[in-house]
């Protein structure tokens, strides 16, 4: 009898089939509290975090940018005055609740023009190849069921000389530091989850899912395999976090 292959979801391990509709009811069960969700995992530091983010891109005035898993809208939100009224950011996410509250506080905020929103599964990218000059992805790779298959497609689709660029929880750097991170993410981080948005298994799932994330050398092994050339990590944090920025030549 064939088995079906099984894939991470958090700790536990699920059938690949199911990983996407599991993650989908996370992401759909925080949405409205995504911000504070962040807020809770970084002791609220995620905002530094993405304007630093932004800051390294290299996006230009003019630039089309694809900002995978942009769902909350954070990323665009800052990507839009950099690339100007001649360019473009398309908003790309797999769940149509926190495409929905990202796209209604934009819009709120008076962000409309040169902004795009799409459903779509970072996977199977629906644009044709060398469509963007980069793309980027904040705190998504992690709950992708097949990492290289979406770095493989984010690589297809950017122009030569394009940059994609991945923000994501990584692994901390100083053994001690890393115990008192822990001790949040797996004690406190699931009680104040339960306490401040009634759902303390999704925070359980997102501080797993972290753990199971590729550490910083193995990620950049695997944006070198997708075709990426120039693969650069910078550590924030301590290694809370990291960017990985690589080029498509």
């Amino acid at each position: 009898m064939n088995e079906q292959p099984t894939t991470h979801f958090g700790f536990r391990d699920v059938p690949v089939a199911d990983k996407q509709k599991l993650v989908g009811e996370v992401f759909t069960s925080v949405a409205r509290s995504y911000d504070l969700m962040n807020d809770l995992m970084s002791f609220g530091v995620h905002r530094l975090w993405k304007r630093h983010f932004v800051a390294i891109s290299g996006v230009r005035k003019g630039d089309r940018v694809l900002d995978l898993a942009g769902g909350t809208g954070d990323i665009a939100a800052l990507l839009k005055p950099v690339v100007g009224e001649q360019g473009e950011v398309v908003v790309g996410d797999i769940n149509a609740a926190m495409l929905g509250v990202g796209r209604d506080r934009l819009t709120d905020r008076g962000l409309v023009a040169g902004l795009r929103w799409a459903q779509l599964n970072a996977e199977c990218l629906p644009f044709p190849d060398n469509s963007f000059d980069a793309v980027t992805m904040a705190f998504g790779l992690r709950n992708v069921t097949d990492k290289d298959k979406a770095l493989a497609d984010i690589c297809r689709v950017l122009k030569p000389g394009g940059r994609a660029l991945v923000l994501e929880f990584s692994r901390v750097q100083n053994e001690l530091f890393g115990k008192l991170y822990d001790f949040h993410s797996f004690k406190v981080l699931p009680r104040l989850g339960q306490l401040f948005a009634g759902d303390a298994d999704s925070y359980q799932y997102l501080a797993e899912s972290i753990r199971k994330h590729p550490d910083q050398q193995t990620l950049k092994g695997m944006m070198e395999r997708a075709g990426f050339g120039r693969v650069e990590v910078r550590n924030l944090s301590n290694g809370i976090v990291a960017i990985h920025r690589a080029y498509k030549f």
